[in-house]
């Protein structure tokens, strides 16, 4: 499979449809037929091949002559650009000889998206054990996030999974007003994101649970995981609640709706339990509420999940943050950065 770096230009001919499940990261969408024009020439191959690809070619040289106009235009000559397609068929070699006879170097993806998605799923099998990882663990509201960030800043090399996946890691984790990728989406966005380390340098990544939100993580990494170095962190309780206050602003001006994602959990917490949170979220005690949901619940199921995960957390460095800023957490990172990069082994990272 090619290096798509190299590319000036990455052309994904299939539908907007389905450019949207899943891409080659960079790629841009110039379809040959939109999704209306390639539901309708499908169903009229069924019953006329031949008006459906007169009609297919008809709908590929009205729409490829609007994106040179519009897009191909801005790229000059001899650039290097990269067509595919589903498999590689028609949709790819309608672009292929319109591009070369205009003078791009122009290559298309042997076997299309189908080629690239089995060499996504096999390099995901074995690319996250080319790193050591430090896995920052600790309830939630903690600053965990917030400290990946900090350490990207200082220099560290951060694999943000919950950023790659849109999503906070819990049950009412969903980002207001953005999708999550697919599973295929999320997966080529991953295999990006760690095509970009150096194997050299450890990789510090949160821990997770084997879901995001509605996507998964590869075993491979969940493995690599868990057989790296952990710290502990924690921070204290007013901390965490304001932490929340923040990052789910959107409940503070609508508790209702946090209750509402969580109703589900009441045969598992019991009505008595439950019965509070709703008191406080009637009432507007957000913060009280945040406090409540962590002590009674996020904070237990959380020791239950990380014991079970990481049986040895107990033994791990344990550092108290105590301002969740991120002025507050940069010198920190700097810290941790310094000291717990300089304690992983360099016999155990690969190429060393």
């Amino acid at each position: 499979m090619q290096d798509f770096h190299t590319y000036d230009l990455i052309i994904d001919a299939r539908s907007p449809r389905e450019y949207e499940e899943d891409h080659i990261p960079g790629a841009i969408n110039l379809p040959v037929v939109d999704n209306a024009e390639f539901a309708e020439v499908g169903t009229l191959h069924r019953s006329d091949p031949l008006a459906a690809y007169q009609l297919g070619a008809r709908y590929s040289l009205l729409n490829v002559a609007r994106h040179i106009e519009h897009t191909i235009s801005r790229y000059p000559a001899r650039s290097r650009i990269l067509v595919y397609c589903f498999r590689g068929g028609k949709r790819s070699k309608v672009w292929f000889d319109v591009l070369d006879t205009i003078g791009y170097r122009v290559e298309k993806l042997k076997g299309g998206w189908k080629a690239y998605r089995r060499w996504v799923n096999e390099q995901l099998a074995v690319a996250p054990s080319n790193f050591r990882y430090i896995v920052v663990s600790g309830p939630t509201g903690c600053g965990k996030t917030r400290l990946l960030g900090a350490l990207h800043q200082a220099g560290a090399q951060v694999l943000d999974l919950e950023g790659i996946a849109t999503h906070r890691g819990s049950i009412i984790g969903a980002v207001p007003g953005r999708e999550q990728p697919s599973q295929k989406m999320f997966d080529s966005l991953l295999l990006r994101r760690l095509s970009e380390f150096d194997r050299q340098r450890p990789v510090w990544v949160e821990s997770e649970s084997k879901k995001i939100g509605r996507v998964q993580l590869p075993d491979a990494l969940l493995t690599s995981m868990r057989a790296g170095m952990t710290i502990a962190v924690d921070a204290p309780m007013p901390q965490r609640v304001q932490l929340l206050r923040e990052d789910y602003a959107h409940f503070e001006t609508d508790p209702t709706s946090l209750i509402d994602r969580l109703r589900f959990l009441r045969p598992l917490i019991g009505g008595e339990e439950f019965t509070a949170w709703e008191q406080l979220a009637d009432a507007r005690q957000v913060p009280e509420l945040f406090e409540r949901l962590m002590r009674n619940h996020y904070d237990p199921t959380y020791r239950r999940s990380i014991l079970r995960n990481y049986p040895e957390i107990d033994k791990s460095p344990q550092i108290r943050l105590q301002d969740l800023s991120i002025e507050g957490l940069m010198p920190v990172a700097q810290e941790m950065r310094d000291r717990f990069e300089a304690e992983v082994p360099e016999a155990v990272l690969p190429g060393a």
